[in-house]
């Protein structure tokens, strides 16, 4: 047998991912889909928050895109950790929940240039507008970003690694759109 075909744990359990282990989180660079994920969230609910004609609440926008994305993390950490439920001690189940929540702090992490943004919209009483476009074009390219990075972390060349950029910013400029057409 080789690596993959390896049995994990015990016989009447399924096997786990290669490298997955006994402990929930994450494989080589899965732990960057909380960065899209968040990005993703927070990109829908800077487009979502605000509407044309209604007073321009960044501070409370900005508790809300913090709020859901903690909460997010937090559903899709205990998510995670029921799937992957295993009769061990209690003990050992409230460690793996814990660690499984841990991992979720990308999410919640990628969330915050949005929240930032919107503070400083606040602090600086800048135009709803334009933090929305801002918000939305930056939220843009670290999509862009996460989706290159993660495919050169996983061994894409260059080019592919690019198109996969491309293909996640393709999800920031659907928003845009959206944003557009809804408003």
């Amino acid at each position: 047998m080789n690596e993959e075909q390896q049995p994990h744990g015990r016989a009447d359990q399924p096997a786990l991912p290669s490298g997955a282990g006994s402990r929930p989180g994450r494989r080589g660079a899965d732990w960057m889909f909380g960065g899209v994920y968040g990005t993703v969230l927070a990109s829908a609910l800077l487009a979502a928050l605000h509407q044309k004609g209604e007073q321009f609440t960044p501070y409370y926008d900005a508790s809300w895109v913090f709020v859901t994305a903690a909460t997010a993390g937090l559903a899709h950490g205990y998510s995670h950790h029921m799937a992957s439920h295993r009769g061990e001690s209690a003990g050992h189940r409230w460690r793996m929940l814990v660690l499984a929540l841990w991992n979720e702090w990308p999410l919640i992490v990628a969330a915050l240039p949005t929240v930032l943004l919107l503070v400083a919209a606040g602090l600086f009483d800048w135009d709803a507008y334009a933090v929305n476009a801002v918000g939305l074009g930056v939220n843009t390219a670290l999509l862009f970003t996460w989706g290159a990075l993660v495919a050169l972390r996983v061994g894409y060349r260059l080019g592919s690694a690019l198109a996969i950029g491309m293909a996640d910013a393709t999800i920031g400029l659907a928003i845009i759109v959206a944003n557009a057409v809804i408003k």
